[in-house]
């Protein structure tokens, strides 16, 4: 089960990445007002707010990959506490953006799917 958590972590690594591109770098560009909605108008006042919650999501990128590199060398104690941290923390935003609002419920499930499910199974390799 570690091994499908580490890729689940990968998959939910690189949509965060993905993220952090369209809030901190292209946000005013078609795929980030395609996926958050917006004229360029719009979104322009909230530019230097998105670019720096842009930047949460990389770091948490970096943290499950980090676990996920320690696992496959052999750390897995060490590796899944850096999956579970990185994981952990982009599911809980992603349960915070359901609660919070309704309309972004569906954004919420894209965004926290794959965490959700490197969790699960992480912690069912460890309990196992």
């Amino acid at each position: 089960m570690l091994t499908a958590g580490m890729v689940f972590a990968v998959l939910a690594a690189a949509l965060h990445v993905l993220i952090f591109y369209m809030e901190s770098i292209a946000w005013e560009g078609a795929l980030a007002r395609k996926t958050f909605g917006g004229t360029p108008e719009e979104v322009r006042p909230h530019a230097f707010y998105a670019f720096n919650q842009g930047f949460y999501n990389p770091f948490l990128a970096l943290q499950a990959i980090i676990g996920v590199v320690l696992a496959a060398l052999g750390y897995a104690a060490i590796g899944a506490a850096l999956i579970l941290a990185g994981t952990g923390a982009m599911l809980a935003a992603a349960v915070v953006l359901a609660l919070a609002s309704a309309p972004h419920r569906s954004a919420a499930a894209k965004q926290g799917t794959f965490p959700l499910l490197a969790v699960v199974c992480t912690l069912a390799a460890l309990l196992g």
